[in-house]
């Protein structure tokens, strides 16, 4: 059977990664959605993109382009302040993944970054990095939405295509994946000592890594009658 599986913010946290990928096996007959946010933050940037190329034989992958990526890509080729801008904001650490310069950084993994879409959808569900306007189609998504606001800036009504939201971005602090109903927050905050969340989205699985390799396996809980404001 085919599985649709979306991976929360990577943020650099390889270890974790390649534990979910020996865990899911993703095969050819499966859809894996990368909610975007591969680098920064993390120490392990460079491994972690090997590991996303590698995917792509293996499996129909879909790399959404999260705000890191675009931090990243105004920090290499726009003014030296984006690239001030982007080491503040976890730069730094995705860089020393690389050698400690920035030139270190191999053409074919700037390749990946620039393929990178800005949503994806299946039957019953949407995938895109940050948040959405409820009344926009998603190709009308404006930037500042779909790449930067936080779930914690409002919670969108559901979408007028009535599918759920799969989002990443606003991270959950204790480390569960946050159900709304109709929306999926799967953002576990793995490079602040918590996990990285690969959630099949049609059979409600979470599989679960940390940095030190433990792995967990849950389902996704029923969303509250009454949704929480998202942390």
């Amino acid at each position: 059977m085919s599985r649709t599986i979306a991976f929360g913010d990577i943020h650099g946290c390889a270890t974790a990664l390649d534990r979910l990928l020996v865990e899911i096996q993703p095969g050819q007959k499966d859809t894996v959605i990368g909610i975007g946010d591969y680098v920064d933050r993390g120490m392990e940037s460079a491994r972690t993109i090997d590991l996303l190329i590698d995917l792509v034989s293996k499996t129909k992958f879909v790399p959404l382009i999260g705000n890191h990526e675009l931090m990243m890509y105004h920090g290499l080729y726009g003014e030296k302040s984006d690239l001030d801008y982007w080491y503040q904001h976890g730069g730094n650490a995705t860089v020393a993944s690389y050698g400690g310069r920035a030139e270190n950084i191999p053409q074919h993994h700037l390749q990946f970054l620039s393929h990178c879409v800005r949503f994806f959808e299946t039957d019953t569900h949407f995938f895109l990095h940050a948040n959405y306007e409820s009344n926009l189609m998603l190709a009308e998504q404006p930037d500042e939405v779909i790449f930067w606001k936080h779930l914690k800036s409002g919670v969108p009504a559901p979408h007028v295509n009535g599918k759920i939201a799969v989002v990443g971005h606003t991270p959950q602090h204790e480390g569960d994946v946050l159900n709304l109903g109709h929306i999926l927050a799967i953002d576990t905050y793995c490079y602040g000592d918590q996990w990285l969340s690969a959630v099949d989205v049609e059979a409600g699985m979470i599989w679960q890594a940390n940095n030190r390799g433990d792995l967990r396996v849950s389902k996704v809980e029923d969303a509250p009658e009454s949704p929480a404001e998202a942390e």
